[in-house]
């Protein structure tokens, strides 16, 4: 095994790592015991791997040793092994192949795609326009708008900003979220059998539970109305699916991957790129030259009457950096998702036990010293050349890499860069009255994912162009 802290009884290593910033306190161990080291979270042995060479050797180099999910305890009790983002095997690789087939269908990648997004924006636009340029917080409606999207190609229908229910799964969403990277759920995840102690799981559970009431509910409803002739999304594609294999006794087209495929992509499709796009227009507010700068593009590019689209993006360079200048600063998922091996995996002169979790830190990917040339501090020249030119970086890796990255990449590209451009070309984004630019506070709440601490923005809107 890989070297690392010595671990002390029943503790193991918890003492020296900071359980309410782990992605910080793996970066400071990084330093000490290189970029391959073993880690014990109490009883729990752990490889974690740090920088880009490494984590592209082990995801992309050793795809297959590497390409299980890990066996999360909060996540095993709470998805029973089903849908795709924990699932294993071959049902994991059937359920995979659906979701990335029926995405495309249904336009991700497309010019379809695009549209929904487009016409999604439009009532954001009118939400944020209500305000009239007084202070709001930007959670709710950017996570409602965001999640809209992937709603339309899940249910084949979109919900309105105010629809209660929907901002009862927004809500518990966002509670979930904060709750997974809880002290209390980490602490549960390395002593499982001591969860009845702790407490913030059964939280967690509560609120899965009320989601799979809402989406269970639904799936009943769709099934009455079904139609082979008509599919309007996702679930209509996988009831069409489970129709044609229901002589399949082995068939993994059942109603619990249904349901927790379901769950997967609306949780994946509403946090992390509405977590972005609030990372985006506080990141405008604090550095208003970099804002006027992608004012000054769009202005030039997009003609008066237009909204962006993604072909514009070629042209927009400056917006384009800005937008995954946003990704890798914000750098949302810091630990990733945790990995498993396949095998006892030979790996930089070290064997690793087959079944060992296995942890790719992003962060160290998105902050490596030997990829940045300011790796902690937001810089949109990170991503364009000499001449103002765009420039694809390797270690640009928000969505992972390998066997486990995220399906939806092509799509979130997409939505990041429509609703960025767009509601750039329409406000100018400010902190509200009495608060200084420098005093915006880039500090992040920690959970599952890091959002901006809780904030006002007003939104100006700007002069239409001639």
């Amino acid at each position: 095994m890989p070297p690392g802290p010595a671990p002390l009884p029943f503790i193991g290593n918890l003492n020296v790592v900071d359980l309410k910033n782990i992605h910080k306190s793996l970066m400071e161990l990084s330093e000490k015991h290189g970029n391959v080291f073993t880690v014990h979270f109490g009883p729990k042995k752990m490889v974690v791997l740090t920088g880009y060479e490494t984590i592209k050797d082990a995801l992309v180099n050793q795809a297959d040793d590497f390409g299980d999910r890990a066996e999360i305890p909060i996540f095993q009790k709470i998805t029973q092994e089903h849908g795709i983002g924990f699932s294993h095997g071959e049902p994991w690789r059937a359920m995979r192949r659906f979701t990335l087939s029926t995405l495309r269908d249904f336009g991700m990648g497309k010019k379809t795609i695009e549209d929904r997004i487009l016409d999604e924006l439009h009532p954001l636009i009118n939400h944020l326009e209500s305000y009239k340029g007084k202070p709001f917080d930007t959670r709710i409606i950017l996570n409602s708008a965001v999640s809209n999207v992937i709603c339309s190609i899940i249910f084949g229908k979109r919900f309105e900003y105010e629809d209660p229910t929907f901002l009862t799964l927004i809500n518990l969403l966002g509670d979930n979220f904060r709750l997974l990277g809880a002290p209390q759920v980490q602490l549960y995840n390395f002593y499982p059998y001591l969860g009845f102690l702790l407490g913030a799981h059964k939280t967690l559970e509560r609120n899965v539970d009320q989601q799979i009431a809402f989406f269970q509910g639904f799936f009943k409803e769709h099934k009455k109305e079904f139609d082979a002739n008509n599919i309007t999304g996702f679930i209509d594609a996988y009831l069409l699916k489970q129709e044609q294999e229901s002589t399949n006794s082995s068939t993994h087209f059942h109603d619990k991957n249904l349901l927790y495929s379901t769950l997967d992509l609306f949780a994946a499709g509403t946090e992390t790129t509405s977590t972005t796009l609030r990372w985006g227009l506080l990141l405008m507010m604090k550095y208003p030259e970099i804002q006027r700068k992608v004012h000054e593009e769009i202005t030039c590019v997009i003609k008066s009457g237009n909204v962006p689209r993604g072909q514009d993006r070629k042209n927009m360079p400056y917006t384009d950096a800005v937008v995954h200048e946003i990704q890798r600063f914000a750098n949302i998922v810091p630990l990733n998702v945790s990995r498993g091996t396949t095998t006892d995996v030979h790996f930089r002169g070290y064997c690793i036990p087959k079944g060992t979790e296995v942890m790719p830190l992003l962060i160290s990917v998105l902050y490596d010293k030997t990829q940045w040339a300011t790796p902690y501090e937001f810089n949109p020249q990170h991503f364009l050349d000499a001449n103002g030119r765009f420039v694809k970086k390797d270690a640009f890796l928000p969505f992972s890499i390998g066997r486990r990255a995220c399906v939806g990449e092509s799509l979130a590209k997409m939505e990041l860069f429509l609703f960025f451009a767009g509601l750039l070309q329409k406000f100018t984004f400010h902190a509200p009255p009495g608060v200084a630019e420098a005093d915006l506070d880039l500090t992040e709440d920690v959970g599952f994912t890091l959002t901006p601490k809780p904030h006002g923005v007003c939104a100006v809107p700007r002069a239409p162009t001639v």
